[in-house]
């Protein structure tokens, strides 16, 4: 049985002025070194840093694998650190810090009758959105941030697919977040607004939305496409063609035919430029990835992928669409994903992508998007076991090959979204001169951003 005490604290509602003095006292309690090169510069705020992860084991084991692997000199590890806190950090596709879920509210709503939508909606939402509500959560999810050193995010904010209903719930919640979060975590919406926030030393997430908002009435082209204009009034910034099946833009990853672009692909895209919205082929098929970065009057990425030429996976591409992608004036955005990877699926194959892709295609065109996100530790009600679940069928957007490649824990800790200051150490260890750096982890991000955000908007 669940106490009325267990469930108090979630339970009540949090009001504006006490959501702004808890918010005041997270910023407080994680005021940690990320904001100008000055303060930066000093070598105790590097021991403040580890401080701080050294009270969360996860982020500290993660930490303590990839340095083993590394092994960078101290000077190789204070200069990495240093330029990384230095520097606008935009990850190029991932997920804010995931709050852990309540059971007890769960296990209410299984008790009232929920169907699997709900409580799908529910747990989703409380991973999204509990930083909101839930003062420990908040301060976890804002540890892992500055433990990251990332100033934004292009922020998953829909659902795999093109219903305008069901892309909108992720918009809601992310929106939702940053508007009672802030000054902590903002919603950017212009490239301006990331710099910005860098400078004030807090983090932005910049939405994109895992599909084309389509109403599929099919009366004309133009009525189809027009919820493009809505939800980049709403802060979307970024759509993907395709997810891993074909639908009428194009052939996704995961299909065998690999078909390439449609006539209503080529004109969507089309609307995307006219609009502002950057186009994403991470999860297309090759002929469609090739062909959309080509028929593109503004650059194309894969915000999230790896190399075909080190390994051979659904996600990956191949040297055709990195070199159209870099014609374009787009980027590949290299992925945290072990078994995109391949090889040990470690820190050190994930850099190997890096150099892969500055060698064939140049600096300017390889970028970082992690797919992946830090999640919260249970607290609370943890102990309350949940009843077992029925056996659910596939969702129809995962459409997967059996992985072949199993990576180790340790190398999956490696490359730990709160390993991102580590990423900048490696390059440094392999060399790159700091402004290659900065583009890598940062600034190809920036300059498609701002090449693809029009500076007039157009009025219908």
């Amino acid at each position: 049985m669940i106490s009325k005490n267990q469930n108090e604290g979630d339970e009540k509602s949090t009001s504006r002025r006490a959501l702004l003095k808890s918010t005041a006292l997270s910023a407080a309690v994680l005021s940690l070194p990320n904001t100008s090169t000055a303060q930066n510069s000093k070598a105790g705020n590097f021991a403040r840093l580890d401080d701080l992860i050294q009270g969360n084991q996860g982020i500290a084991r993660a930490r303590k694998i990839a340095l083993d692997i590394l092994k960078p000199t101290p000077k190789q590890l204070e200069h990495g650190l240093k330029l990384h806190s230095e520097s606008l950090v935009f990850d190029g596709y991932a997920f804010s810090p995931r709050t852990a879920t309540d059971p007890a509210i769960i296990v209410k709503m299984i008790d009232a009758g929920a169907s699997d939508v709900e409580l799908q909606d529910l747990i989703e939402d409380m991973g999204m959105t509990r930083a909101v509500t839930d003062l420990r959560e908040r301060e976890e999810f804002m540890m892992a941030f500055r433990a990251s050193g990332v100033t934004c995010i292009y922020q998953n904010a829909g659902e795999e697919c093109q219903h305008p209903l069901r892309l909108i719930k992720r918009l809601a919640r992310f929106s939702f977040l940053t508007d009672m979060l802030k000054p902590l975590v903002t919603k950017a919406t212009t490239p301006n607004d990331i710099e910005l926030v860098k400078k004030s030393g807090g983090h932005c997430l910049y939405l994109t939305g895992n599909g084309v908002p389509l109403p599929q009435d099919w009366n004309s082209v133009e009525e189809e496409l027009r919820f493009i204009r809505v939800f980049f009034q709403l802060g979307i910034r970024m759509m993907h063609v395709t997810y891993q099946r074909r639908n009428m833009l194009g052939d996704g990853c995961a299909e065998t035919a690999n078909g390439g672009l449609s006539d209503f692909g080529r004109q969507a895209i089309a609307e995307m430029n006219r609009q502002g919205v950057l186009v994403d082929i991470a999860h297309s098929g090759w002929q469609t990835s090739l062909e959309a970065a080509k028929v593109s009057a503004k650059p194309v990425v894969a915000s999230h992928t790896t190399a075909t030429g080190l390994h051979r996976h659904i996600r990956s591409k191949h040297d055709e669409v990195l070199k159209a992608l870099a014609d374009s004036g787009g980027y590949a955005g290299i992925c945290c994903i072990s078994q995109f990877l391949g090889g040990n699926g470690d820190i050190t194959a994930f850099l190997d992508h890096i150099d892969y892709v500055v060698k064939k295609v140049g600096i300017d065109h390889v970028a970082i998007g992690t797919d992946i996100a830090y999640a919260s530790k249970a607290k609370g009600n943890n102990l309350i076991k949940l009843p077992p679940r029925k056996k659910a069928r596939n969702r129809f957007a995962s459409l997967w090959p059996k992985e072949t490649l199993t990576a180790s824990d340790s190398a999956r800790e490696s490359i730990s979204w709160t390993n991102w200051p580590l990423f900048t150490v490696g390059l440094v260890q392999r060399g790159y001169r700091d402004e290659d750096v900065k583009k890598i982890i940062g600034g190809n991000v920036m300059r498609v951003a701002k090449a693809v955000f029009p500076a007039f908007p157009p009025l219908i």
